[in-house]
């Protein structure tokens, strides 16, 4: 339906879940899709999410407000493309500035930036105005851009998009700050897109006096914008999803990237091909203080596959040069100190092979040392349908080696680059080649390094080796560590899980702050760095154990709920009397139903059982992700319940704490010597296999003399529900409670 103004307005109600208008893309989304040049399945996809994400935000033309939203993609899988086509489609629907907070280093900054100039042809297209971390004399070229989109006499085509590109880093956020100060953006839109969200910009003093410092300037940045939308894009979502949601950098919504089919990812090295990574001997990994004391032969392994696949690629090109880069990363730790030991080893090598490649084709020497590269030409072959004979890469190994660059990447005194022009390159470094580093045409990885702290986000932003290189992907070896192996195998089916966790969410159209921060994640792993989180988290399994809550007792609204969760359920079950001795004590004597369908019993009963003890509460939910996950894969698993004393009442008296210590009554014996049994004890009253679920009604009074020799009454009619929970149902899961 038309407003006032004739413009289309969508009504709210037909809007897909989440979004908040429906953007028009424009000239400026065609042309930059024209530049790309994807297939179509791409483009629609690409264009597709684009607009999910800029729906999500204010609309350009509401009252002044800001949002928060956070955009999941993967490593290496093409996230500035798509905040690229974001700040495109903003500039189709009327935002006169974009901001695109790059990483904390230089060659990202310039990353970023030429990346923006190449797609959105800034050196033709007159509809950006492009500043580079911007200074307060700057802002009057900005406030005549501005003042063109006050203009009504103006055509939209005359007015230019102010396009910021800026370091996250202190001094350039602060000058940046001082220009938007002396700005008029009262009625204005900005979008301000974050790179590497969770990278530097969060609070890494929570719960201090004073913040951090980056974290300031970009709480500053976002109050001198009255009317804005702040764009979270990062791989590795833990921290922003885990820092209180009463934050100012909390994301509000959620929109998820999908990579196109070249991708290649955790889910392709570490499921799929894991024949492709090698685990490095723990003798060759240097220690804290001190690289090996020679030249590790995985990395003599490494390079021999290196150099055959830089060797495949000249011998396919023929007569002209590879279309592709072909490079080696080799990071063996975070500080530069242990670089320069790998650097003289990889350049020492370079160096002595091509020596003896220089010798005549016949003599002895060459020709052994041509044979050492066989076993990789095997492993190559492989994994590689089309790969050259051997005598055919033998032949280019001289002129293969010789082409190849060898370049220490560090950050200090600056970062060199290398350029992409030549074909060949070996990159050592750590820091500056971690986040956000695009190695071009990456085919080997070799990486001495340890798990560190265990941060699943920093280990997982180290895999630099993914990216998009399915028709090449035979080529590509890993080394690794193998504690580094194994976490990255486990954060694969961590972010399988916590990705679908929060798709199911988004559908729902629900803002963030109500997704349930629960997530399978390995405990050998933290999801993040401790600094930046106000809230605890628990990580956690039952597996072979009985959980059982502390505090069953609650609010009178709680127990009421629960009462009538468990009397449906019991009503829907067929119940008989439990076998065993007939000297037990009534008290002793269950009702138990066997083979009872698990997912009857996760769905009305536990689901929806109540509990408001953060222990409790904590436990219980990764005690579900457990079981969901089995009933996933195993949906017609069965368990057994039983109703603990016919369901009479049993009395149980709290500590000062408020927790009922033992939930369990114990063992019955008819002698002192206790080899006559008559009751086993309630932990040992469960079914042969499977789940079993024990249903307690308590009388729960305050420890003390009274009554019976207890207390005051607390509660009665108290449901308190306990599950065991097998080995095989076993999964690490994190829980945070809000």
């Amino acid at each position: 339906m038309p407003n006032a103004d004739g413009e289309l307005i969508t009504p709210q109600e037909e809007l897909p879940p989440g979004s908040r208008w429906l953007p028009v893309r424009g000239a400026e989304v065609r042309d930059l899709l024209a530049h790309l040049q994807l297939d179509d399945q791409s483009t629609e996809r690409l264009v597709s999410e684009a607009t999910t994400i800029l729906s999500k935000c204010l609309p350009p033309h509401g009252a002044a407000d800001s949002t928060t939203g956070l955009v999941l993609g993967y490593v290496q899988s093409g996230k500035t493309m798509s905040f690229t086509t974001v700040a495109a489609l903003a500039r189709d629907n009327a935002f006169p500035m974009v901001i695109v907070v790059t990483g904390v280093s230089n060659p990202l900054l310039d990353q970023s930036t030429r990346r923006l100039e190449q797609d959105l042809r800034l050196q033709e297209n007159r509809k950006w105005r492009l500043l580079r971390n911007p200074k307060p004399i700057d802002r009057h070229a900005i406030s005549d851009v501005l003042a063109d989109w006050r203009d009504g006499r103006l055509p939209e085509h005359r007015r230019k998009t102010v396009l910021i590109t800026v370091l996250k880093q202190t001094t350039n956020l602060r000058n940046l700050i001082r220009v938007l100060e002396q700005l008029d953006l009262s009625t204005l839109p900005v979008l301000v897109i974050d790179d590497e969200a969770d990278q530097a910009g969060l609070n890494t003093r929570v719960g201090q006096a004073t913040p951090s410092t980056t974290y300031q300037r970009l709480v500053a940045l976002r109050q001198n914008l009255p009317h804005h939308a702040y764009l979270q894009y990062t791989a590795t979502p833990q921290a922003p999803l885990l820092i209180n949601i009463i934050d100012v950098l909390s994301p509000e919504f959620v929109e998820l990237l999908t990579p196109g089919p070249d991708y290649v990812g955790g889910q392709t090295f570490f499921d799929e091909r894991p024949n492709l990574v090698r685990v490095i001997p723990a003798n060759e990994i240097p220690g804290r203080n001190a690289a090996p004391q020679c030249v590790p032969p995985s990395l003599i392994e490494a390079l021999r596959l290196f150099f055959l696949g830089v060797a495949a690629g000249f011998t396919l090109a023929e007569d002209q040069l590879p279309r592709r880069n072909r490079s080696m990363l080799v990071h063996p730790s975070r500080e530069t100190a242990g670089h320069s030991q790998y650097f003289h080893w990889i350049t020492q090598i370079r160096q002595q092979w091509m020596d003896i490649l220089r010798l005549q084709p016949t003599d002895s020497e060459r020709l052994n040392f041509v044979e050492t590269f066989r076993p990789q030409y095997d492993d190559l072959a492989g994994t590689v349908a089309d790969l050259p004979g051997f005598d055919a890469l033998a032949a280019e190994l001289e002129y293969s080696i010789r082409q190849t660059m060898v370049l220490e990447v560090n950050a200090r005194p600056t970062t060199p680059q290398p350029d992409w022009r030549d074909y060949s390159w070996i990159l050592v470094g750590g820091q500056a080649m971690d986040r956000g580093y695009t190695v071009e045409g990456l085919t080997v990885t070799y990486m001495p390094r340890d798990m560190g702290v265990g941060n699943a986000d920093t280990i997982e932003q180290r895999a630099r080796f993914f990216g998009y290189k399915r028709r090449y992907i035979g080529y590509c070896r890993v080394f690794l560590e193998s504690g580094v192996r194994d976490a990255f195998q486990f954060y694969v089916e961590h972010e399988a899980d916590i990705r679908r966790r929060l798709a199911e969410h988004r559908d729902t159209g629900r803002p963030l702050s109500e997704w349930r921060r629960a997530f399978f994640m390995d405990s050998n792993l933290r999801p993040t760095r401790r600094q930046v989180l106000d809230l605890d988290y628990r990580q956690d399994t039952v597996s072979d154990d009985w959980f059982w809550p502390k505090v069953p007792h609650g609010t009178a609204e709680l127990l009421d709920a629960n009462r009538a969760t468990v009397r449906n359920f019991i009503e829907r079950v067929t119940w008989a009397e439990s076998p065993g001795d007939p000297r037990r004590t009534p008290e002793q004597i269950h009702l138990v139903a066997e083979d009872v369908p698990l997912r009857l019993a996760y769905e009305e009963l536990l689901i929806p059982l109540r509990l408001t003890e953060a222990r409790d509460s904590q436990i219980f939910t990764g005690l579900l992700l457990q079981v969901k996950a089995y009933l996933d894969n195993h949906e017609d698993a069965a368990c057994t319940i039983y109703q603990m004393s016919q369901g009479q009442s049993r009395l149980r008296s709290v500590n000062d704490n408020d927790e009922i210590p033992t939930l369990f009554q114990g063992a019955n014996y008819a002698d002192a010597a206790h080899t006559d049994p008559i009751y086993p004890g309630d932990e040992r009253e469960r079914g042969l296999r499977g789940v079993t679920i024990q249903i307690h009604t308590l009388e729960v009074r305050k420890g003390g003399q009274g009554p019976r020799g207890q207390g005051p009454l607390i509660a009665n009619d108290v449901p308190a529900v306990a599950v065991w929970i097998p080995q095989d149902m076993a999964r690490d899961w994190l829980v945070q409670e809000r």
